[in-house]
């Protein structure tokens, strides 16, 4: 499952649709373009607070997934704290395995 979810945002990435980083995470998801945001296991309490609460306002899933190392090596980055999904093109693919991934852990 793990190489599944780092596969998409590799591919979403090299679409041209992911952001990176807490700046343009956070602008991504105010402007209504994030469809959802995956956030380091490793990032701080605070980040994760943030960007949950933040996510529940504007009704966007958050997923917390991954090191910093391998979300940054996957969209291209050395690390990367939180990566926003941008539009609907990815969005059912990294549903559908978030979920299988949630049933079967």
């Amino acid at each position: 499952m793990n190489d599944k979810i780092l596969s998409l945002l590799s591919l979403a990435t090299k679409a041209g649709k992911t952001a990176g980083g807490e700046a343009l995470v956070e602008k991504a998801v105010k402007q209504g373009k994030a469809s959802l945001v995956i956030i380091s296991s490793e990032a701080s309490e605070n980040t994760k607070k943030k960007f949950t609460n933040m996510c529940s306002y504007y009704q966007i899933p958050v997923y917390i997934y991954g090191t910093k190392e391998e979300l940054g090596h996957f969209t291209g980055r050395e690390f990367r704290a939180s990566v926003a999904v941008l539009g609907r093109e990815f969005y059912d693919s990294f549903v559908k395995v978030f979920t299988n991934m949630e049933v079967t852990e």
